[in-house]
């Protein structure tokens, strides 16, 4: 056992007072026994932790919807993880925390509107698809965005509304970021360009109809991307994200924070961009009060001159090489007709992790 990161996790969950604070706690309902359970018992909505009233009220009214909301967030979870496995953060997460990413959210840096981005485009993606498949009684196939049909092709199927999916995670999702501060005017913005994301890339998917697949004719629907290309545009939109500066004004509701493009050379961020105004930590080594866990153990490809590689993932710190023996498939055989044979190989790795 890592009882250098077990600490460090110990650190996280006791800080809990200072880490909740604002926190999207209700994000919890993906990870951990609540998710585990939401397929056997039905859902109690007060008691999914961090739901503001109007939250509540939105879970109570569309109570079908909510696993939905719950896969979605999820999804965005395991799509973080991907985009940042060979980063210095890779999206880690803490079981039995209601703060799921840790300290990390607490700061306006581009993970957090990353984050945000990411969970309101999956939350918006899984209740799309959850219509279409016909779980809910709520909500269904689109029939507002067909049109004429084209050459050769006519409509048929079922075309995802996501219109509908954007809707349920604005209206979820952006509950609790109605405060006059530029936190909520970040989360806002990060959340409305996750879900756009999901509106840019629907498209056309058909299917050939005819003898031995001539495709004489074609049936087609709108259709959402497979979920890796929505993480794969917002990884790049966190690449390229604009820092924004602070500002205050008095409203006739009293003093609102605003945000504005921090350098007005630069072109200023549209609604499709992702934006923030406090600067990441390092994440080279742990630390409770930012939420990093480190580098160390982890490990990087040598290979690399990327963020990934050793040089860079490490720190400067280097690393160690073990070699690790895998047992694989080799020499595979087709046999006519119909199956593969196959033996099975050690093969001898080298892995190296960081110092």
């Amino acid at each position: 056992m890592d009882y250098h990161l077990l600490g460090l996790i110990l650190s996280f969950l006791f800080s809990g007072t200072k880490v909740l604070a604002g926190y999207p706690i209700w994000w919890s309902l993906a990870l951990g026994q609540q998710y585990t359970s939401l397929g056997s018992q039905p859902i109690l909505c007060g008691s999914i932790p961090g739901l503001v009233p109007k939250q509540l009220r939105f879970c109570r009214n569309y109570i079908e919807i909510m696993p939905s909301v719950a896969e979605g967030v999820k999804l965005g979870i395991q799509e973080c993880q991907h985009q940042f496995r060979g980063r210095r953060w890779n999206c880690t997460t803490i079981d039995d925390s209601l703060a799921i990413f840790g300290p990390v959210l607490d700061k306006a840096t581009r993970e957090s509107a990353f984050v945000h981005a990411i969970a309101s485009a999956g939350v918006a993606f899984a209740v799309t698809r959850s219509c279409a498949e016909g779980t809910s009684t709520i909500c269904g196939c689109d029939s507002h965005h067909k049109g004429p049909p084209g050459e050769g092709w006519k409509w048929g199927g079922c075309s995802e509304d996501a219109d509908f999916g954007v809707l349920v995670s604005r209206e979820f999702a952006d509950a609790r970021e109605n405060r006059p501060d530029a936190r909520s005017a970040m989360n806002r913005h990060n959340n409305e360009a996750g879900r756009t994301t999901i509106l840019d890339h629907m498209h056309l998917k058909c299917k050939c109809h005819g003898l031995s697949g001539s495709c004489e004719v074609k049936t087609c629907w709108w259709a959402q991307p497979d979920f890796r290309a929505i993480g794969d545009y917002l990884k790049d939109k966190y690449d390229s994200a604009s820092e924004m500066v602070v500002e205050k004004h008095r409203e006739s509701r009293g003093w609102v924070e605003t945000l504005r493009a921090k350098y007005a050379l630069f072109k200023p961020p549209t609604e499709r961009d992702l934006v923030y105004y406090e600067n990441s930590p390092n994440f080279c080594e742990p630390n409770p009060e930012t939420g990093s866990f480190g580098t160390r153990d982890r490990t990087c490809n040598v290979t690399s001159h990327g963020i990934d590689g050793c040089d860079l993932l490490c720190c400067g710190r280097g690393h160690n090489t073990r070699t690790e023996k895998r047992k694989e498939k080799c020499h595979c055989i087709f046999h006519w007709c119909c199956y593969v044979s196959c033996q099975e190989c050690i093969r001898v790795y080298d892995v190296h992790t960081c110092k």
